[in-house]
């Protein structure tokens, strides 16, 4: 087996610069793939941190007839005496942080200008505000006992050309089905880099949210995260009650993960066709290869080499191909999805309603991955190295010595 390697090695080196741009062709597909798959699980695992974080937590409870694409402010669709069930749910220990949250449609305007928005009413004190709170560009962050400050993302400020400290009107419907209007003062600007939430969300202190919409001591939800995302349905199964749901994070973004299971699918699809390319080139190299060494292969057969040594011999050279290849797709790769883990690759808002998508994907590498397709560009390379390995397995030790003149 060394020998044939060593035939192999040194046959490669008959034409270098031919087997080196074969070996490359294989890396730059490697690499090509290596980057399409950190995308992927750079933006999808991406959504799905920012949904939870911003949006869905990792569980919540609400009332059992919670409407919340109608986002219902009726007291029986709501939790009462929110503020006790969400201390009740924080003290258990696998619980990072549990909040009462309300949620309201409005319209924020100024001047002649309007745009419609998702309101918020929040704790300003907790810890599930982290993302907003750190995202602040501007001015500063709400007060639990703030009446007249609203907090509104950097899209929706530049839209409208407002800066912290400027007036805003804000109408929000109630629960009685009337139309309550206020004047407020932004108090700050932030940016979560999710346009897609930025854009339509405001936030209002808890018990100003409360008073404007007519909800008294009531919430939309508790919203909560874990310490660890493993202990969801531990968690969810110790907050079953008779009189409330209990929504874990996978049925709040099951478009995130039906996206994921389609982007992955077609990407398998991309990858066969990369490989595809590249295995051309390695096939046209090895065929290439046997022609011109036809009399050589002859004289081999006529001394006694059986033409499966003579096989396995061509299948060495495919081998050797696929590893350089391999070791220069991953020097690429890894350079490139560095360089895009790094810096990333703005799109801005991708514009898709249900996905929170953030502004710039960055790439995202795993060890899985990179296995994965290192051993498929492998399989790929050996299989394109099977039909020149055959070809001059069956030639016949006369003809090939004549075909050699």
């Amino acid at each position: 087996m060394i020998q044939l390697f060593k035939m192999a090695f040194r046959d490669l080196g008959r034409n270098r610069r031919r087997s080196f741009f074969s070996a490359l062709a294989l890396g730059i597909g490697l690499a090509m793939l290596l980057l399409m798959a950190a995308f992927i699980q750079g933006e999808m695992g991406t959504a799905l941190e920012t949904a939870i974080r911003l949006q869905s937590g990792h569980l919540q409870v609400r009332a059992k007839s919670y409407d919340e694409v109608k986002t219902s402010l009726k007291w029986a669709d709501l939790v009462e005496n929110p503020g006790a069930v969400a201390a009740q749910i924080a003290s258990l220990e696998q619980v990072k942080a549990a909040t009462p949250r309300l949620f309201a449609s409005g319209i924020v305007s100024v001047g002649d200008e309007s745009s419609g928005v998702r309101i918020y009413g929040i704790d300003p004190l907790s810890e599930a505000n982290a993302p907003y709170r750190e995202g602040m560009l501007s001015g500063d962050f709400l007060t639990p006992d703030d009446r007249e400050g609203i907090l509104i993302g950097k899209p929706l400020a530049e839209k409208l050309g407002l800066k912290a400290g400027d007036q805003v009107n804000l109408s929000v419907n109630t629960s009685n089905g009337d139309v309550a209007e206020q004047q407020f003062t932004i108090r700050g600007i932030y940016s979560t880099q999710t346009g897609g939430f930025d854009t339509f969300t405001v936030f209002l202190p808890l018990g100003k949210a409360q008073a404007m919409v007519q909800a008294e001591n009531h919430a939309s939800t508790i919203f909560v995260l874990l310490n660890d995302t493993a202990q969801t349905e531990s968690v969810a199964a110790a907050l079953q009650a008779s009189n409330y749901e209990v929504l874990p994070w996978q049925r709040m973004n099951e478009l995130i993960l039906q996206w994921e299971e389609m982007a992955n699918s077609y990407m398998v699809f991309f990858y066969l066709i990369v490989l595809a390319i590249t295995a051309t080139v390695i096939i046209n190299t090895l065929i290439m290869a046997v022609f011109e060494r036809t009399r050589e292969i002859g004289i081999l057969a006529a001394i006694g080499m059986k033409g499966r040594r003579i096989m396995a011999m061509f299948l060495a050279e495919s081998s050797l191909l696929a590893v350089g290849g391999i070791i220069m797709g991953l020097i690429l790769g890894g350079l490139v999805v560095a360089y895009f883990t790094r810096y990333g690759f703005y799109i801005g808002d991708f514009g898709v309603t249900g996905v929170l998508f953030n502004d710039t994907i960055r790439a995202k590498l795993t060890l899985q991955d990179t296995i994965n397709l290192s051993i498929l560009a492998l399989v790929v390379t050996l299989l394109a190295g099977l039909y020149p390995a055959v070809l001059a397995s069956r030639m016949e030790p006369v003809d090939a010595l004549r075909g050699g003149e």
